[in-house]
């Protein structure tokens, strides 16, 4: 066998090995998905992998205020505060409301959990403020397909908003000037800035999403551009 026949039969096997090789990744993935991805875009999975992990966040930073704050969980009427946390998250993924903070949530709620007016868990209360926050953000929901939409602008709000919530979470005192929370520590004996880092990975998220949505809706407008500019009919099926 001469060289070059060699070499065709070298990259002939190699193609067939990476075919195959391809076909039962393929075969994998789909074994391994979910019947309900076949309903969403790349943006609808992303923005829905994207609420599963700013509320996994949101619930870490629950669970570590608890631990700063151990005073907080007692007054919610909880055991403890691993049933004070399941309650919160109940609320926020359910859409219900929560009784120390009346009818408020959104906006009403974040501002009411961080002023000194308010007497209750308050841990439970800015948790909850934000987490319904970002539902509402979202359109109300935590899960998104082909037929949902999502406004970028609500979103990049929220991201926007948490990042003024970080800043008041460590300032916010009450009249004999203690925080109302402890959440970061700077000191002699060390620093703790989980909280901040916890918090910029949500916004992080947020501001990821709001580009993909705005350049998914750029592009549809862009395509539509180009369809009349080349005088192309739209297609309808």
């Amino acid at each position: 066998m001469n060289r070059p026949r060699w070499l065709v039969l070298v990259f002939l096997l190699c193609t067939t090995a990476c075919s195959q090789q391809q076909g039962r990744d393929i075969a994998r993935q789909f074994s391994n998905g979910k019947p309900d991805e076949f309903l969403q875009t790349s943006v609808d999975r992303m923005a829905t992998l994207g609420m599963r992990d700013n509320l996994q966040s949101l619930y870490l930073l629950m669970n570590k205020l608890y631990l700063r704050n151990p005073n907080q969980w007692r007054q919610s009427g909880y055991l403890d505060a691993v049933s004070a946390a399941r309650e919160i998250r109940s609320a926020i993924e359910n859409r219900q409301p929560l009784p120390a903070l009346g009818d408020r949530r959104d906006l009403a709620a974040l501002s009411y959990s961080l002023s000194p007016e308010f007497r209750g868990d308050r841990v439970g209360a800015f948790i909850y403020a934000i987490g319904s926050m970002l539902v509402t953000a979202h359109g109300g929901r935590t899960r998104f397909y082909i037929s949902d939409t999502i406004n970028p602008q609500f979103v990049s709000n929220a991201a926007r908003n948490i990042e003024k919530a970080t800043w008041l979470l460590s300032q916010r005192q009450d009249a004999n000037g203690v925080l109302l929370l402890f959440s970061n520590e700077i000191s002699e004996e060390g620093s703790n800035l989980s909280f901040a880092v916890e918090f910029g990975k949500i916004v992080a998220r947020l501001d990821l999403l709001t580009q993909m949505l705005d350049e998914r809706y750029r592009r549809i407008g862009v395509n539509y551009a180009q369809s009349l500019l080349l005088m192309n009919f739209l297609p309808v099926q």
